[in-house]
């Protein structure tokens, strides 16, 4: 900056950022990403619910989904595949 700064001119002043991208574009960036991580998310559970290790890590500890998970009947020993 300038020596003299006018008191009628604008006050100049450090805009916020991160690693030189303002803030006004890492909003909208930030939002784009969120929604894609949320998809992907779903993704994953919906085609991981099958696995017994995900229903016991993931899926009966989530408020919500833990009802259908635990009033499920055991698998007969005859449907089991492994």
């Amino acid at each position: 900056m300038a020596g003299y700064t006018s008191p009628y001119g604008p006050k100049m002043r450090p805009q916020f950022n991160v690693a030189g991208l303002p803030l006004k574009n890492l909003i909208p960036t930030g939002m784009t990403a969120a929604v894609f991580g949320g998809a992907a998310l779903v993704a994953v559970i919906f085609l991981g619910e099958g696995i017994p290790r995900m229903q016991d890590d993931v899926l009966k500890r989530i408020p919500l989904v833990n009802q259908y998970y635990l009033s499920k009947k055991p698998t007969p020993a005859s449907d089991n595949p492994f």
